[in-house]
């Protein structure tokens, strides 16, 4: 065993030595960076308790932390769902009161059974999963299926109605909707209508959204008309088409929410199609299109999804979900979301 000095404080070099190991291998054991066998981990740990290292109680958490395999399915891999899923594996990479692997999907089909299918498949290999997915009986089906045995399911992003879920995280749906409907009413050149396209009622992101967007028009703005939804399937085409016809039959539209996806489609519209008077744009998730969309003027702003802090809820909660010896109530985890002006990107 090395000896240290007295008055001196072990450092990690010391503990290094102590240990037979290198120091990159003991940064790894400390800050659960990279996986380090079990063996290992147990004798830098031995090491730091025999030396009187100061970070032998967090080592001590570390090599008696449990081990987790937790799932994510996402949506189809587009610009947001590929950062969130970043997010998550690195937030699985730092958490500290267990040994976490995150398994991050994507997925292209939507489709209620498809989503239920992946669902059972994907509980095969992990012990709790958090979801994506619009809201219908067959995904409720699977959620309740997955309690039965064990694996709890918690909606991201958007909510789902399921009883059996174990929560769900992500954002106010109902503020976001208000913050829009406030940005147009200033933004606007003149009181008119105001397009909506949504993704897919089934999200109920998108739902409380719109009714909380109607809301604010009706309670505080009533000069501007919001018209009747159009669907885009979360599809860039389809939204751009639905703009270039809504911009046709609505001539004296002044502005446009986007509460769903298909974004990029909507944008191209709004550029091709050149007005007088431009229109008030709010939207959803600030990406290199987005982004592009606000330096230029098409967009007024972009309402975004703080994906980090979204994934650091995920995985805690997921985590406690699983190693929790009592059952929990379902939790509901909101983060505040991101406003995005042309002044402030």
């Amino acid at each position: 065993m090395i000896a240290i000095a007295m008055g001196n404080r072990p450092t990690l070099p010391d503990l290094a030595r102590a240990a037979g190991v290198s120091v990159a291998t003991v940064d790894r054991v400390l800050n659960g960076r990279h996986p380090v066998r079990k063996g290992t981990a147990e004798r830098v740990l031995s090491a730091a308790e025999a030396i009187g290292f100061h970070g032998a109680p967090l080592l001590r958490r570390r090599v008696d932390a449990p081990t987790l395999t937790l799932g994510f399915l996402l949506q189809k891999p587009d610009a947001f769902y590929r950062r969130l899923g970043a997010d998550i594996e690195a937030a699985a990479a730092r958490f500290t009161e267990a040994k976490v692997r995150a398994i991050v999907e994507y997925e292209a089909d939507i489709s209620p059974s498809t989503t239920a299918e992946r669902l059972l498949a994907m509980s095969e290999r992990t012990q709790a999963i958090g979801v994506v997915s619009v809201d219908h009986p067959r995904v409720s089906e699977a959620i309740e299926r997955l309690k039965t045995k064990g694996a709890p399911t918690f909606a991201l992003i958007s909510d789902l109605t399921a009883e059996a879920r174990a929560g769900f995280i992500g954002r106010d749906n109902r503020k976001e909707g208000r913050t829009a409907a406030w940005i147009i009413a200033k933004a606007a050149a003149r009181p008119g209508k105001i397009g909506i396209i949504v993704g897919s009622h089934r999200y109920l992101c998108q739902e409380t959204a719109e009714i909380s967007f109607r809301a604010y028009l009706r309670e505080h703005a009533p000069a501007f008309q919001p018209l009747e939804p159009l669907v885009n399937l979360d599809d860039a085409r389809f939204a751009h088409v639905a703009t270039l016809e809504l911009l046709a039959r609505h001539p004296d539209l002044v502005g446009l929410y986007l509460c769903g996806g298909g974004t990029e489609g909507a944008l191209a519209a709004a550029r091709e199609e050149t007005k007088s008077e431009p229109l008030a744009i709010v939207c959803n998730e600030l990406t290199p299109e987005t982004r592009a969309g606000l330096v230029d003027g098409v967009l007024s702003a972009v309402i975004s999804t703080p994906t980090a802090q979204i994934a650091d809820r995920a995985i805690e909660a997921m985590a406690r979900s699983v190693t929790s010896r009592a059952p929990e109530a379902a939790s509901q985890i909101v983060a505040p979301f991101e406003l995005f002006l042309p002044t402030n990107i």
